[in-house]
């Protein structure tokens, strides 16, 4: 018999989770004034230290505006919240569907990578589009061992992220591999159609290393709509983005 361990959740986890699952769902909504924290507490049963820290946390998130000695009014969280909501979202699954966030994330990260594929190959100097093609390479010599490639494919996409020299693109990127929601998280076979697409990968590479622009958009847009375009049981088709 195998066990599997029970989850450290500490109190104000707890407290902050609730909060922001009744916030994102509209059980709290825009404007609204949360329970001052004494009340909060005895409904919790916690000490109002466990409160306050969750309170801190919402405000992080973007979710509440908490006011010195006074009240927490909820915030529009499609106005105020960035990234962090989304990754921290995915450990409930229940305000918002963990297939859509995957899905929505997966539709971000081929907007991204079209794009910065396609500046990697117009700004990158000539010793990054070697490292590109390089890893290419490194990626096609691992097939057809999935969870090897998909860590590869990661270190191929930083690098042409990194080449196109867009800081915005680079931090989006490290918050689509990174943590619990994160792409690269995501089983192999989700996207088993591209990361088997070695000489996909290396075209992409090729483009690069040519300078072409236009190609290696159309290439990255190839490989990153495959996941997008090959529904499972429970996640429906998603857009092309037309970056």
């Amino acid at each position: 018999m195998v066990f599997v361990p029970v989850p450290r959740v500490s109190v104000s986890d707890h407290v902050f989770g609730q909060l922001r699952d009744a916030v994102v769902s509209g059980a709290y909504r825009p404007g609204d004034t949360l329970p001052g924290e004494r009340e909060l507490a005895a409904g919790f049963a916690v000490n109002r230290h466990a409160v306050r820290e969750a309170l801190r946390r919402l405000q992080q998130l973007g979710l509440v505006q908490v006011s010195q000695g006074g009240a927490t009014r909820v915030l529009d969280w499609r106005v105020h919240a960035g990234l962090d909501l989304a990754l921290s979202l995915v450990r409930s699954g229940d305000a918002l569907p963990v297939d859509t966030l995957v899905r929505d994330m997966l539709e971000m990260r081929a907007c991204v990578g079209v794009d910065a594929a396609r500046l990697c190959a117009e700004r990158a100097d000539a010793a990054t589009r070697e490292t590109v093609v390089r890893a290419a390479e490194e990626y096609a010599a691992l097939a057809p061992d999935l969870p090897r490639m998909a860590e590869a494919n990661i270190a191929l996409w930083r690098h042409v992220v990194r080449g196109s020299g867009n800081t915005a693109y680079l931090l989006s990127f490290n918050s689509l591999v990174a943590g619990a929601l994160a792409v690269g998280a995501m089983p192999p076979q989700r996207h088993a159609a591209e990361l088997l697409d070695v000489a996909g990968h290396r075209r992409l590479a090729g483009a690069v290393a040519a300078g072409r622009g236009d190609v290696a958009a159309e290439q990255a847009r190839a490989l990153l709509t495959a996941a997008l375009t090959t529904p499972t049981p429970t996640t429906a088709p998603g857009r092309e983005c037309r970056a």
